[in-house]
């Protein structure tokens, strides 16, 4: 069991399905989905992959009504409202930062229904500085079932995510690997 805090987790491939992993937090190890264009050095905005890179988890949102386990971190965490989105073009001033809805540029709403968003932990990657095309959005959040492919994200079940949060903070890095 898990009971200090962790400062990194380990994300690699799983051998012969370049869009599943698996995250190791000290010495368990659970499973992830990642992006649909596997693991890339040369992320590009709408490429699908996951950044090979050392990214921090900065903060997350949670939804209190479908994951009430949101708050129990040492994270910054903000409830996900209805007005909530993450700007997605480059050439927009708000890259790759959260915007309030109805925004005029293409975003991604937070409040989804698919509820992959329940517990989104927002990663350091082209947050400071940002260049533009080098890719928005890439979260550490709930996965599909069956870990299917993510937008460049890397993805585990709620389950693992509930088990993790306590242990999270703004320390912790998502190291991915090859």
């Amino acid at each position: 069991m898990l009971r200090k805090g962790l400062r990194l987790l380990t994300v690699r491939a799983r051998p012969g399905h370049p869009t599943q992993g698996f995250l190791q937090a000290g010495g368990l190890v659970f499973p992830c989905a990642l992006g649909h264009g596997g693991i890339s050095a040369d992320k590009r905005e709408g490429d699908g992959a996951t950044p090979l890179a050392a990214m921090r988890i900065l903060s997350g949102y949670f939804r209190g009504d479908h994951f009430p386990g949101g708050r129990r971190t040492r994270l910054a965490m903000a409830p996900i409202g209805p007005d909530l989105g993450w700007c997605e073009v480059p050439e927009d001033r708000n890259y790759n930062r959260p915007v309030k809805i109805p925004y005029g540029a293409s975003h991604e709403r937070m409040l989804r229904g698919d509820q992959l968003y329940d517990a989104c932990l927002v990663l350091d990657w082209n947050i400071a500085p940002r260049r533009r095309g080098r890719g928005s959005a890439i979260f550490f959040h709930l996965a599909r079932p069956g870990f299917t492919p993510t937008q460049g994200c890397v993805a585990v079940s709620a389950r693992t995510m509930a088990r993790l949060l306590p242990l999270l903070s703004d320390r912790t890095v998502v190291r991915v690997v090859r």
